[in-house]
């Protein structure tokens, strides 16, 4: 599951993040790794806290929360980011699943919809979520 997390991490075509993260950005990266949620959303806290427009840090801060069962949270954080950067991959992705989590079938189509003009020959954000919809109706069916 890191793999996929890291991979939405760096797909936010967002100029906010320099080549030098700041410790706590890493750090953040660590604890989302180690499952420690908490944790992360303190680190990308303190990161937005010096950079209110780096969308990788909400849309990671959306991911640790959705993780915790607190969606109120993660939306919060997954439309802030998806504010900052409409075209961020990862937050597309990811605040679809969590549409899907809480039986929104039709707004997690429409942020699939979304990644499939953005990634025009494909993404693995847009595999992913596409997967996640076609599980989710096989189950509903």
């Amino acid at each position: 599951m890191s793999q996929v997390v890291f991979g939405m991490g760096g797909s936010s075509d967002s100029t906010e993040v320099t080549a030098t993260e700041p410790a706590e950005y890493t750090l953040g990266k660590k604890q989302i790794e180690s499952q420690d949620w908490t944790g992360a959303i303190q680190s990308f806290s303190m990161v937005v806290e010096k950079n209110p427009k780096n969308a990788d840090a909400f849309n990671y801060m959306g991911y640790a929360s959705r993780k915790m069962g607190a969606f109120d949270k993660a939306f919060g954080y997954y439309e802030k980011a998806l504010s900052i950067n409409p075209n961020h991959r990862g937050a597309n992705e990811y605040i679809g699943e969590a549409y899907l989590m809480t039986g929104n079938l039709k707004k997690a189509e429409e942020h699939l919809s979304r990644l499939d003009e953005i990634c025009t020959f494909g993404c693995p954000e847009y595999t992913m979520l596409k997967r996640a919809v076609s599980d989710y109706k096989e189950k509903k069916s």
